[in-house]
């Protein structure tokens, strides 16, 4: 349930990179979603310092235009593109370039495989699986924003980071700010780790107002700049659920002593208790920036354009307990967290199955949480002995959840 790397000590006193910054050779970097909304952020900051960073290969599913604007803006060496069909379109727009043009899953998970320094795991959902654990055979460093592939396979990917020499540095501001704050070398003197929530944009929303809300009303988060699917999340609070279950695979803490508070004003964005009774947080203005520049210079630091916290003006900071009611599918997350096995795969696969049938207009908002439910009831639940397992299970999974969202 730890970090990768060697020991945690190594991994907090920097074995990576000893060199400074100024004397160090460029950080080679592979952007694995370079067009999503971590992937854009990534690159934000890459453009600031381009004489500490070289890109290696971008990869993105089917925005093309913007994929071959960024590889061109970055000298990528390989640019590789999900839907094979605009391999064509793709190849077109970096002639002459010098810029490799690849197309398919299997391009985008071999881009994962190219020799780099840190891997921005970006690609959302379990589509990211694949090539984040191709990103950890590699024994780089691998900036992990993909949740997903902790929620459906945790243990494989651990086992994967110890045999190989990897290391994770957790993207989500959650996950960052706890690594920040915790005590690896004395995990045992922490009583509990508390992820903070901004409960979303239907936080004070009736039950029967969230009934009928709209794709568009879902994805309008009042703090974070987020794409579609994990804004969705937010609005549920399954994004706090997956991150529940990340958090036991990347910190050492037991299951009961990982809590949830719902905090709107995302100013907190994590907080660690010790057994003294000491809690530390981690603080900042919501900007995702901050938690990739940690990532990106880890074990440094970097100088980051987010906004300066000031907490003159930032004024009340508010606290809550969630309410499991108006938001199951905090409740399914910690269910399938202490089931174990089988059930946060067909959490997430069936959550991501229920999502884009809300936005596309298939279902209704509380449909979501019903039909994970419903499949969590009825999906498979074999064991999982293998990655292969994991897939046949995602993919069975979401069978069920399909035939729920046409009923």
């Amino acid at each position: 349930m730890a970090l990768g790397g060697p020991d945690p000590a190594a991994r907090r006193s920097g074995r990576i990179r000893t060199e400074s910054a100024a004397d160090a050779p460029p950080r080679r970097l592979t952007i694995l979603g370079a067009t999503g909304s971590i992937g854009r952020s990534t690159l934000d900051l890459v453009a600031r310092e381009p004489d500490r960073f070289a890109v290696e290969a971008l990869t993105a599913h089917r925005n093309v235009a913007l994929l071959i604007e960024q590889a061109r803006e970055t000298g990528a060496r390989l640019a590789a593109i999900g839907d094979p069909a605009l391999y064509g379109a793709l190849k077109e727009g970096l002639a002459g370039t010098g810029v490799e043009a690849a197309a398919g899953p299997e391009a985008v998970a071999d881009a994962a495989s190219r020799p780099a320094d840190w891997v921005m795991a970006g690609i959302v959902g379990a589509a990211g699986l694949e090539p984040t654990l191709r990103a950890v055979r590699q024994g780089t460093v691998v900036a992990l924003a993909n949740k997903e592939s902790l929620v459906c396979a945790g243990d494989f990917v651990q086992a994967e980071v110890e045999r190989c020499g990897a290391t994770l540095l957790p993207v989500d501001s959650e996950h960052n700010a706890i690594f920040q704050v915790f005590d690896f070398d004395q995990p045992e003197r922490v009583a509990r780790i508390v992820l903070t929530a901004s409960g979303g944009p239907f936080l004070n929303w009736s039950l029967e107002r969230m009934a009928a809300a709209t794709p568009a009303e879902a994805v309008a988060h009042p703090n974070w700049d987020m794409g579609a699917k994990i804004s969705v999340d937010s609005a549920t609070l399954m994004n706090k659920g997956l991150e529940i279950i990340e958090a036991w695979h990347l910190f050492p803490v037991e299951k009961d002593r990982i809590a949830v508070v719902v905090h709107p004003e995302s100013i907190v964005h994590s907080m660690v208790d010790y057994v003294d009774g000491s809690t530390l947080a981690q603080m900042g203005t919501p900007d995702m920036r901050t938690p990739i520049a940690y990532t990106l210079a880890w074990p440094e630091r970097m100088v980051a354009p987010s906004a300066r916290l000031d907490l003159t003006e930032t004024g009340t900071l508010t606290f809550e307990g969630p309410d499991f009611v108006r938001f199951p599918a905090l409740r399914l997350a910690f269910g399938a967290l202490d089931a174990g096995g089988a059930a946060p795969a067909v959490l997430n696969a069936a959550n991501e199955v229920a999502v884009a049938a809300f936005l596309d207009g298939r279902i209704g908002f509380l449909d979501i949480a019903a039909i994970v439910e419903e499949t969590l009831s009825r999906g498979p639940q074999h064991p999982i002995g293998s990655i292969e397992d994991v897939l046949e299970l995602d993919g069975a999974a979401r069978r069920v959840a399909r035939a729920l969202t046409i009923q």
